[in-house]
């Protein structure tokens, strides 16, 4: 592996203007596809094998031209105080507000007037009532003569003294991630600049890792209408992708600077960055390929897109890294390196010149890191109980992890939809806003009129419920469906006993008269999402951290070396939900973070997160071991061996994690709950992992263990694939090479400079 990177390194230096071009063409060429595809419109949600999601298709088979794919909205009215949304003056502005709509757009299906005998939507004290507006197209869809329509329904009204709000999901937009995405990417350069001390170093990674991006999030934005990939989708591969192409090229251009400072010519310098480093990050780069591709375990379809999309993205990233990086290195000539160190190393080679002295590069000196892992190594079990400790208390509140899909209850309360859920939920009851649809299945019944009757009056008996309305049959006859209107909230756990209540009767039923009863909607399918995810999580979990588990013992050449690295990921990754859970549940320092509205987590946090984070933290894990790896492989002891890693690896994972936490934290800003959450969860859970697991917590450990650390059995050694990651063969097939040229051996002693 070392040395075929080590060729790639050396080909694409040399050949810098054709990679680069090559580079740039694969940019255009995706920015053209996104620029000229067609625009999303579909935000579609599936969750296949649930019971749900058979309702949801058995309405589609037996209600044909009934698309539920339309956008919706409900107009929320409520009477000035003292008044009755029914009196005259009141009822004839509402009914002036649906033909208003009416005839405010052609995108609309249909629009349900809230005085209609039929199917009124009055509240019973007589003060609130609803428009029901139904489309034709999907939200994404919509024209903007169509929304400003919508948003101004109701401006006479409200005028006159009425409360009017507007809920559903017709108004919705793309989420916006706001300034703090942009101050993430500048934090970033800050961070580069300091680290190098050269605008051009610091330039680099930023450059590529846009690229990178660029290419994937643009291929996203092509397909995104083909493939129907959800709106969150390019922004997770744009969170994942901007932070690991930094990451990755921080890494390879710290090597290219070190393999300089030894005395190596520049295109040899990138040779070897790649060959080493770059094994570094292939390998990185396929632990978060494996955790983001197995989310496709879940098998919910837009979990799986999500996650091939942004490990597409993390494959670019590396590519980019082992060929882009090199080709502007090649580019960037001396300016790489500081002007203070260019003038350092000037001055010591006329030093040399006028002594005699050969003069290679410059001797290891101490700085944080080795200060740091001297310090650790002296109070291995301090810093460990500390660690573990800190982690475990800050995990607590994941104990009370409260799992649902957002709803327009989880909105601000600034919000219209979430106000309009408020005067919904006041006027009709709290689980007005989470209706339950029932759908029964007829074909095998032979008296459809008395199963139907029977079903709604078993289920109106049910102490969770509030109304049970008329069964609707389909023109066939062998399909109906019908509506329950929960008591209590849709998050609550009454609500969820009565879905399976329902279900419950309607096994009986099928036993005893052929009928099958279904249960959907958008609270059904929470429920049923939500247990999912619940039954996926360990499989998942089972699943990625034992590929990431062997990959890691190839690396390494070591079992306990692994082992540690998937308990250190466990520990930080359930301390980053604990953390998630006490500021968008719990509310503490929400309004820091701009929670507004404190709330269930959503169903799709956990497996996200262990994904995302498990990838990332090996990242450190990689970057940071396999340097000590590679100095224990070259005869130093185990102690010697974790300071060494510590010396040319501690500032540039401090580095590292310090831009991934920028850059995640920069989602905060986001206007989708969904995003800031995610956000908010990977940063936090990188400066777990990154400061307490990989450079407190693993040296620790290390230094404790001592060569124990490194041990595996033989015959496991020679069954494993050696890719040389430290670049063991590839070092001694570069000294046997130049040994063989008769131009002296390539690493001399170093003089101090």
């Amino acid at each position: 592996m070392a040395t075929f990177l080590y060729s790639i390194g050396r080909f694409a230096f040399r050949r810098r203007r054709l990679v680069a071009l090559v580079w740039v063409a694969l940019l255009a060429i995706a920015g053209v596809g996104a620029a000229t595809a067609s625009t999303a419109t579909s935000n579609s949600f599936s969750i296949p094998g649930t019971e749900a999601q058979r309702a949801f298709d058995l309405l589609e088979e037996r209600y044909p031209g009934q698309s539920a794919d339309g956008a919706s909205a409900r107009v929320v009215f409520k009477a000035p105080e003292g008044e009755k949304i029914t009196a005259p003056e009141n009822a004839a502005e509402v009914s002036g507000i649906v033909k208003e709509l009416q005839d405010g757009s052609d995108q609309i299906a249909s629009v349900a007037d809230p005085f209609d005998k039929k199917a009124p939507a009055v509240s019973q004290d007589g003060t609130t009532a609803y428009i029901s507006v139904t489309y034709d197209v999907s939200s994404f869809e919509l024209t903007e003569e169509t929304r400003d329509s919508l948003k101004n329904a109701g401006n006479d009204a409200r005028e006159g003294g009425m409360t009017v709000e507007i809920g559903g999901d017709a108004l919705m937009v793309m989420p916006e991630t706001g300034i703090t995405e942009v101050i993430g990417v500048v934090v970033a350069g800050i961070v580069l600049v300091i680290t190098f001390g050269s605008l051009v170093a610091a330039g680099l990674p930023l450059i590529t890792a846009l690229i990178g991006v660029g290419i994937g999030v643009s291929a996203i934005t092509a397909l995104a209408s083909v493939m129907d990939l959800g709106s969150t989708t390019a922004t997770l591969a744009m969170m994942i992708g901007l932070a690991v192409g930094i990451d990755y090229a921080l890494f390879i251009v710290s090597r290219y600077r070190a393999e300089l400072a030894e005395g190596r010519e520049r295109e040899e310098a990138a040779g070897r960055a790649v060959g080493t480093a770059g094994s570094a990050v292939v390998f990185a780069g396929l632990t978060v390929v494996i955790a983001l591709a197995g989310l496709t375990v879940v098998n919910i379809p837009i979990l799986t897109k999500m996650g091939l999309a942004a490990a597409g993205t993390v494959v670019l990233a590396v590519l980019v890294a082992i060929t882009l990086i090199p080709a502007f290195l090649g580019f960037a000539g001396e300016r790489i390196v500081s002007r203070k160190d260019r003038k350092a190393r000037k001055a010591a080679a006329e030093q040399a010149a006028a002594t005699g002295e050969v003069l290679v590069g410059d001797a290891p000196r101490d700085n944080g890191g080795t200060r740091w892992s001297r310090f650790v190594q002296r109070r291995p079990v301090m810093v460990l109980l500390a660690g573990v400790i800190g982690l475990g208390v800050i995990a607590i509140p994941a104990a009370s992890l409260e799992m649902g899909l957002p709803d327009d209850g989880a909105q601000p309360t600034s919000t219209s939809p979430r106000k309009a859920y408020d005067l919904l939920s006041d006027g009709f009851g709290p689980g007005f806003n989470g209706p339950l649809v029932g759908v029964v299945d007829l074909k095998n019944s032979d008296d459809q009129d008395a199963v139907l009757q029977r079903i709604t009056g078993e289920i109106q008996k049910n102490d969770h419920v509030a109304i049970v309305t008329p069964p609707a049959p389909n023109e066939a006859g062998d399909t109906a469906t019908f509506q329950v209107i929960p008591k209590d909230r849709p998050n609550s756990t009454e609500t969820e006993t009565l879905v399976h209540d329902i279900r419950d009767l309607g096994d009986t039923l099928k036993s005893e008269d052929g009928a099958e009863v279904y249960v959907t909607g958008a609270t059904a399918m929470n429920i049923d999402f939500s247990e999912k995810m619940n039954d996926a999580l360990l499989p998942y979990l089972a699943l990625v951290v034992g590929l990431a588990f062997l990959l890691l013992m190839v690396v390494f050449r070591s079992i306990l070396v692994p082992l540690k690295a998937a308990l250190g990921f466990l520990l930080s990754v359930v301390a980053a939900l604990g953390a998630v859970v006490a500021v968008f549940q719990w509310g503490w320092l929400g309004g820091l973070f701009g929670v507004e509205q404190p709330g269930p987590i959503m169903s799709v946090m956990p497996i996200l997160m262990v994904g995302v984070v498990f990838g990332l933290a090996m990242d450190y894990e990689v970057f940071l071991v396999t340097r000590m790896r590679e100095a224990y492989v070259h005869g130093e002891s185990p102690s010697e061996a974790i300071t060494t890693g510590f010396r040319h690896g501690a500032r540039v994972v401090t580095a590292a994690a310090v831009i991934m936490i920028a850059v995640f934290a920069g989602f905060i800003g986001s206007s989708e709950q969904m995003i800031k959450m995610i956000g908010f969860g990977l940063a936090i859970a990188v400066f777990f992992d990154a400061f307490v697991v990989r450079m407190a917590i693993v040296p620790a450990v290390l230094a404790l263990l001592g060569k124990r650390a490194w041990w595996l059995p033989r015959w496991l050694d020679r069954a494993l694939p050696d890719f040389d990651v430290e670049g063991d063969k590839l070092r001694k097939k570069l000294d046997g090479d130049a040994a063989e040229g008769g131009s002296g051996k390539e690493e001399r002693e170093t003089v101090s400079v």
